[in-house]
């Protein structure tokens, strides 16, 4: 029995108004803002990549449908999950990031790093960058998406690994399934298949099923949720002028701005999608599809994050109990078990071995396969060829298994704030897209600055050990402040110039 079981029946009311009030925003988004966005792009009807270069591997014609699932499932991994549950250790305000970072920064992110791969042959995000940014800029996000991608594919082996073991280990198994490096091997090798075969064998196939139960997942929570609410069992600190603060059990270290904002990035904006979005670019049939597919994948992906935040305080009885469960050591995935096996009995513990297994592998293997692409463009390499294929995947998996031997906790540092730069780059590239075809530009400029400010402020405000410098606030947020502002302004000059 959770804390909050303990005494929820006493409360005998309903209080989870600000999650319903969030659900609505995040579906309207997507009809609303959604539909502005994909007007002010314009598809059309262009022949896309997927019919014109066609060449069996990267290249491949795949339903809408399917197009959806995979994408949801490519930039979900465990970010809406683990990081929405990092996110909520800050309380209810939680809330506001995931809901509107969702709907006017990261589902257009998404939208315009798909749209724009689509326009452009199918290129990765480096590629795209270089011919709206420049050719340095094209460079430096080579080099940058690669070490990101690297880190990314790199913890989502050690971690999964390590998960698998722990649950052996619970159920009684001895000997070698009880291994760490016995399962590495194993998903490095999936990884390594997955990297270079077809599309259509095994992400195209098996993919949109796991989709649909990344879904069901958190429809059964979510359903739990609704139950809970609506019959006094479960109670939810509400987002109110009292609650809209830091509620984070160590504030000093984790100061609500920027770090709130870098620990959520899945489930409100992630440069790691940007790295994702080329690949389905490369598969669809019909421009028409891009708002469905990716502007739509990522309000799932917001709303699978307001599921898992809310259920978190929930279980807990709110922040205060989430933050001294963290303190005790339950970490995320203790937390996803637990809750699961909690409210869902038998069939929760399947869904939290979905979650926390399943989930970051079928992001980890696409993590590579965007690597192997973006390394190919760079270089100008044909990928039909399956020995051209070898040729770029054999030193990635090499690097990655040297890799798994530096503490998981380290890598994971970078990852958050690798993200959030990324991502940064990837709006301040489509907001010069939408200047250069004189189209409304502050949809992406807006949300870059903000970006820009929150990446900035984090490098300087943060604590050593999370790769920051650890200066004051009063030092750190205007300088944050005037970088991001001063790139806002350097952008309207330049635009302006070219005009």
């Amino acid at each position: 029995m959770s804390i909050l079981e303990e005494n929820v029946f006493l409360e005998g009311e309903f209080k989870m108004i600000s999650f319903f009030i969030c659900l609505a925003l995040l579906i309207g988004g997507y009809f609303t803002y959604g539909s502005l966005v994909d007007r002010t792009f314009g598809p059309d009807d262009r022949e896309t990549p997927a019919v014109k270069i066609n060449d069996g591997v990267d290249y491949m014609v795949l339903p809408q449908w399917k197009l959806f699932m995979i994408q949801l499932l490519n930039i979900a991994g465990l970010g809406p999950i683990f990081g929405a549950l990092s996110g909520a250790l800050w309380g209810p305000v939680v809330f506001l990031w995931i809901t509107f970072g969702t709907i006017f920064a990261g589902a257009v992110h998404d939208y315009f790093s798909g749209m724009l791969s689509v326009r452009n042959e199918g290129a990765s995000i480096s590629e795209i960058s270089g011919i709206y940014l420049g050719g340095a800029m094209k460079n430096v996000m080579r080099v940058f998406s690669v070490v990101l991608l690297i880190m990314v594919g790199t913890v989502f082996a050690v971690g999964p690994a390590g998960l698998i073991v722990t649950l052996f280990k619970n159920g009684g198994s001895t000997g070698i399934v009880t291994t760490t490096l016995f399962w590495l091997i194993i998903v490095l090798v999936y990884y390594f298949i997955a990297t270079f075969i077809s599309i259509d064998k095994i992400i195209g196939k098996i993919y949109p099923f796991m989709g649909l139960a990344l879904i069901f997942m958190a429809v059964a929570v979510g359903g739990y949720l609704l139950y809970g609410g609506f019959t006094g069992k479960l109670y939810l600190e509400e987002l109110t002028f009292d609650t809209m603060k830091n509620m984070h059990a160590d504030p000093a270290n984790n100061i609500l701005f920027p770090m709130l904002f870098i620990v959520i990035s899945c489930g409100a904006i992630s440069g790691f999608h940007a790295t994702q979005s080329p690949m389905m670019a490369r598969c669809m049939t019909d421009e028409k599809y891009g708002r469905p597919i990716f502007y739509g994948a990522m309000i799932s992906e917001g709303i699978v994050a307001m599921i898992w935040a809310t259920a978190a305080m929930a279980y807990f009885g709110g922040a205060e109990g989430l933050n001294a469960a963290a303190e005790a050591g339950k970490t995320p995935a203790i937390i996803v078990d637990v809750i699961c096996n909690s409210w869902l009995g038998r069939l929760g513990a399947i869904i939290a071995i979905v979650g926390v297994v399943v989930c970051p592998i079928t992001s980890g293997d696409t993590a590579f396969r965007s690597m192997r692409l973006i390394i190919a463009d760079a270089l100008k390499f044909n990928q039909k060829p399956i020995k051209n294929r070898l040729i770029v995947s054999v030193p990635i998996f090499v690097v990655a298994y040297l890799l798994c031997n530096v503490d998981f906790s380290t890598i994971w540092k970078y990852v958050g704030i690798g993200n959030q730069v990324l991502a940064t780059i990837t709006l301040w590239t489509a907001a010069t897209y939408l200047a250069k075809k004189g189209k409304a530009h502050w949809m992406m400029s807006l949300p870059a600055t903000f970006l820009s400010i929150v990446c900035t402020t984090y490098f300087l405000i943060a604590p050593y050990k999370v790769g920051g410098l650890h200066l004051s606030p009063t030092i750190s947020y205007p300088v944050g402040a005037i970088v991001g502002i001063g790139l806002f302004v350097l952008f309207i000059t330049k635009i302006t110039k070219n005009k």
